[in-house]
């Protein structure tokens, strides 16, 4: 303390003037970070900006990727609110996602192929079934149908009770897949019951938000599998066309055109001038 009180006074209104210019000046940031003008330029530039420019919402930052995960950890800490800053950040990390997935480090848009798979009657088995034989079903059935796909160049996407939806990069690998896995299918059986299988194939360029991937192909490819019935194999003309030549001769494969019954409406989900058709391994 300075042995003139005036001095001590002096001192303390310099103090409390340095804390209100902060104050003001943290008010007038704020006040700027919040406003409404600012922050709709800013999410204009992110539009024109490359990648997705809704990126940090739960469906673009899921999945694996560095940007992918510095941005869930951003979205701890940033603002919910509206904000300046919050734009700001979130458009430095779409562009370098963008930038990752050209150089490679990343997923773009690009051709893959879709499958979705489906244990017919599985339902009606496992209510009266119980809970411990359905579970050793479903893992004996998850080793049988996905240890080809992964062999195979597959990746399973997601899990769904007795299927799963998985792509591939290309359909000659999908296809052989799917009858690898019907094999290995035949070998599994929990109290009596043997598990079949139907299989929907689609070809497309679906767009990968974050582990998942959403759009019409994904769409296509599951109504192909719902049109499997009882067990069967279905595939898009997209995929046919989209295979080697001889790819179907050396697996052994048949193809044959779908045709609905007469009076049946025509598949929802499914355009029509696409190709349905059915491919079974012909019998020795």
């Amino acid at each position: 303390m300075s042995e003139d009180p005036a001095d001590d006074s002096a001192a303390e209104l310099d103090a409390a003037s340095e804390e209100s210019r902060q104050d003001k000046v943290l008010g007038w940031v704020g006040a700027l970070n919040r406003r409404p003008q600012l922050i709709e330029g800013l999410r204009r530039v992110r539009r024109a900006l490359p990648g997705d420019p809704a990126f940090g919402d739960p469906l673009s930052t899921a999945g694996p990727g560095t940007a992918r995960a510095v941005a869930r950890v951003a979205d701890r800490f940033l603002d919910h609110q509206p904000g300046a800053s919050r734009e700001m950040s979130l458009g430095a990390l779409q562009v370098w996602q963008a930038l990752l997935e050209r150089t490679g480090r990343g997923r773009g848009t690009r051709e893959v192929t879709i499958v979705f798979t489906d244990l017919v009657g599985f339902s009606s088995w496992s209510l009266p079934a119980g809970d411990t034989a359905t579970l050793a079903l479903l893992r004996d059935v998850a080793k049988a149908i996905e240890t080809p796909m992964v062999d195979r160049g597959g990746h399973v996407v997601k899990r769904m009770g007795d299927g799963v939806m998985a792509v591939f990069p290309c359909p000659d690998r999908a296809v052989d897949a799917v009858f690898a896995a019907q094999d290995a299918l035949r070998n599994v059986e929990v109290d009596g019951y043997r598990p079949r299988m139907r299989v929907g194939i689609h070809t497309g360029v679906p767009r990968q938000i974050g582990s998942d991937w959403l759009g019409v192909d994904v769409t296509i490819a599951a109504r192909m599998m719902e049109l499997g019935g009882d067990g069967n194999v279905m595939a898009s003309s997209a995929t046919l066309s989209a295979l080697q030549p001889g790819t179907l001769e050396e697996l052994g494969i048949s193809v044959k055109p779908w045709r609905r019954a007469f009076f049946a409406p025509a598949p929802s989900g499914v355009p029509s001038d696409l190709g349905i058709w059915r491919l079974r391994l012909r019998r020795p």
